[in-house]
């Protein structure tokens, strides 16, 4: 309740002082979070690209063992395949009739052509192996990369807050202080305004006849009222609170 009456014995000189100092220490916190810039966003895209050059890989391998398992069958089938040949051979050698002879004969030759099959499969294999490690290999040197591009950008991040996060605590306490002494629906149109703005800018200075914010024109009885500190002027044009430029002197 104290909160309450100290807001409603404000002037509006005091209230509009309040509000252009939220804004310059609002405006550090922004310079601030604005130096770290898309380190974060960095971060997680290169944590996001390494996890899926990690499934990649592991894909990779998991494929490369079934083909050289593939290859493993078709040179058994081969050795198979010659011992069934031989087999034949020798029983060609005890035939009674040449229909026998030429059964065998048949046996052999289908064996034969099982070879070449399985020696093309070999060799199908081998070329789609081949590929296929030359993509592992050229994923891990990439993912070598990447592993070191997100340390370096780790400790950038972690040097960055380490050297303004106690600065930044500061300013959000500082923040809350402020905004403790702004009635609530003041409070709300700063916020309102800011959140809308592209620099993040809900209070501006009347600069060479200008609005500080969308620099359009402030005609001269609209500055002298602005000077005078009477009411909260906005900008017809932008929206943005505006305080005269020697509030920028007081707030120093």
């Amino acid at each position: 309740m104290a909160t309450t009456n100290q807001n409603a014995e404000m002037s509006v000189e005091e209230k509009l002082k309040a509000l252009y100092d939220l804004q310059k220490v609002a405006t550090e916190v922004d310079k601030i979070r604005t130096l770290r810039g898309e380190l974060p966003l960095e971060v997680q895209d290169l944590e996001d690209e390494i996890e899926g050059l990690e499934t990649r890989i592991s894909n990779y391998e998991g494929e490369i063992k079934t083909l050289n398992d593939s290859i493993t069958g078709k040179k058994n089938e081969i050795k198979e395949s010659g011992v069934l040949i031989k087999k034949y051979e020798a029983q060609q050698m005890n035939v009674r009739n040449n229909r026998e002879f030429d059964s065998l004969s048949k046996e052999i030759e289908f064996q034969k052509l099982e070879i070449e099959l399985s020696e093309k499969r070999i060799r199908e294999f081998s070329a789609e192996l081949s590929n296929k490690q030359e993509v592992i290999d050229s994923s891990k040197q990439l993912l070598e990369d990447r592993k070191a591009d997100l340390a370096a950008k780790k400790k950038e991040l972690t040097d960055i807050i380490g050297e303004t996060q106690v600065d930044e605590e500061k300013m959000v306490d500082k923040i809350s202080q402020i905004e403790s002494t702004i009635d609530e629906r003041l409070l709300t149109a700063f916020k309102r305004i800011r959140s809308n703005a592209v620099n993040g800018l809900a209070v501006v200075t009347v600069e060479r006849d200008a609005c500080g914010g969308c620099f359009n024109k402030i005609p001269p009885q609209r500055q002298l009222d602005i000077k005078s500190r009477k009411k909260v002027i906005v900008c017809e044009y932008c929206g943005r609170i505006l305080v005269d430029d020697e509030m920028d002197q007081s707030a120093e």
